[in-house]
């Protein structure tokens, strides 16, 4: 993977551009491919955003979300723009397989693969250009870089600005997680000065559900939290009864796993989510416990050292067995 700063100088140069991010796109991932979307576009590019898969209703009113292709819906629009495409970005994922569904038709297309990543372990040999930096709060402060560093920082835009700060707060849990270096502060400091209005950011993001979101996060915390305080652990599970029940849909359960970090003394929180094809984890730590190794050695997952996710094809009660035992194995490292 060659280093992303080779194409600067070809980006006057009109392309068939496509835009793909991971399955269920959370704020950093659709902010991302949004704010670098409207970017393209303003330097002439033709630009399509596909996401492998729908996303979370509170995300629908970022700018150009309404334009954003759905694979598993339109699969045969994406693909025949997928075969016209002469770059591709890749935001937000390390590996292909993190586009489900998607990942066949992205090895198969032989256009220029360009790598905008903050997960560990990325695969860099199916991509012919990029930057990975785990350091980065979020991969819209490297949009943000990127789009600085080229050379074109006079392009950001309200809508631009909203897309960035969309993902930057997401993804530094507003600005709590270790990740918030000053480069953060000063990437704000810069959006405000070109009349980003944050509280309207946030209003979106954190106060936009409805009433049964609320009451479903009460109730997996008053009946599916086990405490293993001899591993300094939390465990929530969420059985597919409950997602019925409460008729949660994609994006009500994120940020659940971040409540029990607030008691004292626990070092790891895991969820895990019956859903119809998987069961998913999610993983947050506190400290020195590295979530992304202990996500890819049980859980077929991965991501950062202290916030992580996998997925299991066994049964919900066999993976939370699974998660027990590998507690057990790990206990030295959760004291």
């Amino acid at each position: 993977m060659k280093p992303i700063k080779e194409i600067f100088a070809l980006l006057k140069e009109p392309k068939k551009v496509a835009i793909v991010m991971h399955q269920k796109p959370d704020a950093d991932a659709l902010g991302s491919s949004l704010a670098l979307a409207q970017f393209l576009q303003l330097l002439g590019h033709s630009v399509n955003v596909i996401s492998p898969t729908n996303w979370a209703d509170f995300l629908k009113w970022l700018p150009g979300c309404n334009e954003v292709i759905n694979y598993e819906g339109q699969q045969e629009k994406a693909n025949k723009i997928l075969d016209e495409t002469e770059w591709l970005f890749c935001l937000d994922f390390n590996t292909l397989h993190r586009t489900k569904k998607m990942a066949e038709k992205l090895a198969e297309i032989t256009c220029v693969k360009i790598l905008i990543d903050h997960h560990q372990q990325p695969d860099i040999q199916a991509f012919n250009f990029g930057i990975s930096n785990i350091s980065k709060s979020s991969t819209c402060e490297m949009v943000y870089d990127f789009i600085c560093e080229s050379g074109f920082s006079n392009l950001i835009n309200d809508s631009i600005a909203t897309c960035i700060y969309a993902g930057v707060v997401a993804d530094t849990g507003s600005f709590r997680f270790s990740s918030t270096s000053s480069d953060v502060h000063t990437l704000v400091a810069n959006l405000k000065q070109k009349g980003l209005e944050h509280m309207q950011v946030h209003n979106n993001l954190f106060d936009n559900f409805l009433e049964n979101r609320l009451r479903f996060i009460g109730h997996v915390l008053l009946n599916r939290m086990e405490i293993f305080y001899e591993f300094n652990t939390v465990l929530l599970t969420v059985p597919k009864s409950d997602l019925i029940k409460f008729k949660i849909k994609t994006g009500d359960s994120e940020g659940l796993v971040n409540y029990p970090q607030s008691i004292q003394g626990i070092k790891l929180v895991a969820i895990v989510i019956d859903r119809d094809e998987e069961r998913k984890w999610s993983f947050r730590s506190k400290g020195d416990f590295d979530c992304n190794s202990f996500a890819r050695k049980y859980f077929e997952g991965g991501g950062h050292f202290n916030a992580a996710g996998g997925r299991s094809s066994e049964s919900i009660e066999s993976t939370v067995t699974t998660f027990q035992n590998a507690i057990k194995e790990n206990k030295d490292l959760l004291q």
